[in-house]
């Protein structure tokens, strides 16, 4: 049987395949990159991290607990917004 374009009569034989493996992973590695950069952005804001014990995660497990009503909820994150800020204002980083 004689395959790979004839590889016993002085055809490419398997390196008829190089070319086509090295534009699969030419284009898969452009994929990659771009994924990792430039498409990254059009995804949004990310959100920020809250740690575990930072007084926002401690608001948000007291409201999810139904330890405090929605009012005092939004009242309390106002305030911590202006004191630890998401944007980075404050004293918290």
């Amino acid at each position: 049987m004689q395959t790979l374009a004839h590889f016993g009569d002085g055809g490419p034989g398997p390196w008829i395949l190089f070319l086509p493996v090295i534009w699969a992973l030419v284009i898969g590695g452009g994929i990659a990159l771009l994924r990792r950069t430039v498409w990254r952005g059009r995804r949004g804001p990310a959100r920020p991290t809250v740690g575990e014990n930072s007084p926002l995660a401690v608001l948000g497990h007291r409201f999810a607990s139904g330890e405090i009503d929605e009012d005092e909820y939004w009242r309390r994150l106002s305030v911590l917004d202006e004191q630890f800020g998401r944007n980075g204002k404050g004293g918290a980083a």
